[in-house]
Formats: structure tokens, sequence, C-alpha cells
């Protein structure tokens, strides 16, 4: 099976992403040539990583009739030692104090099916060509 993502150019560094209904924005930051109007690429790419996970706990909660209030997902990232890159992406899930114990495992268990992170830990083959139209 096959889906395609339309990838447009804009004005100066934007680009956009066109999906299921959906049109994602992006920009490079001011520093590095664009204007700042909308996330990075790779603002976008982190984000996908915590919001993936955050999806994941949420239906775990919905499922058991856990409230989600005061639920949240901090997503940490350290650099590599080069300091070139990212290394390591944390994530620590707060739980509020009402949050049932006997399912505190299985939260984290619930976070650790996010596909974003399953795809990072098993990627896809990546083919890049060049066609005319």
């Amino acid at each position: 099976m096959k889906s395609e993502m339309i990838i447009t150019l804009g004005e100066g560094k934007k680009v956009d992403a066109e999906f299921g209904g959906f049109t994602i924005h992006t920009d490079q930051s001011t520093y590095a040539g664009g204007e700042g109007s909308a996330p990075e690429p790779f603002t976008l790419f982190l984000a996908s990583i915590g919001t993936c996970a955050g999806i994941f706990v949420s239906s775990f909660c919905q499922s058991r009739g856990i409230p989600t209030e005061g639920v949240r997902i901090v997503q940490s990232h350290y650099a590599k030692e080069s300091g070139r890159g990212i290394g390591k992406i944390e994530l620590s899930i707060e739980l509020p104090p009402s949050f049932p114990e006997k399912y505190r495992d299985a939260v984290i268990n619930a976070a650790n099916l996010c596909a974003v992170k399953k795809h990072i830990q098993d990627p896809p083959e990546f083919v890049v060509t060049a066609v005319t139209r």
C-alpha cells in the first residue's frame, strides 16, 4: 500500500506538507534565514515523538476511565557527545497524585507503543529520486 504526502516550497524558507486534508506549515528560524512563522521541520519531528506517546497515554487512561487532567509528558533532549545531533530522548510522564498506582508501569508500556518511536528504532528505507513532470 502506498500513500502520498505532497511537499510544496513557498517563499523564503517556508515548506508545506499536505496530507489527509491537512496542511502542515514549516519555516526556519530567523537565525537560519527564515521568518520564524512556523515550526522548523526538525521541531515537528521531535514533537511527533512526544505527541504520539501522548496519544497512547491518553487512550490508555480513557479506556480505564482514568481522568487525564494533570497528566503531561515532559520530553527532554540530550546532545550526542560529539555535540552534533541528539543522542538521547527522554519522556517523563508526570502523573497527578490521584493516578492509580497499579497502572504506573502500564502507562509507561502504553507510551512505548508509540508508532513514531518504533519507526525510529526500526527505520524505513529512504529512496530519493528526481523526476521531470
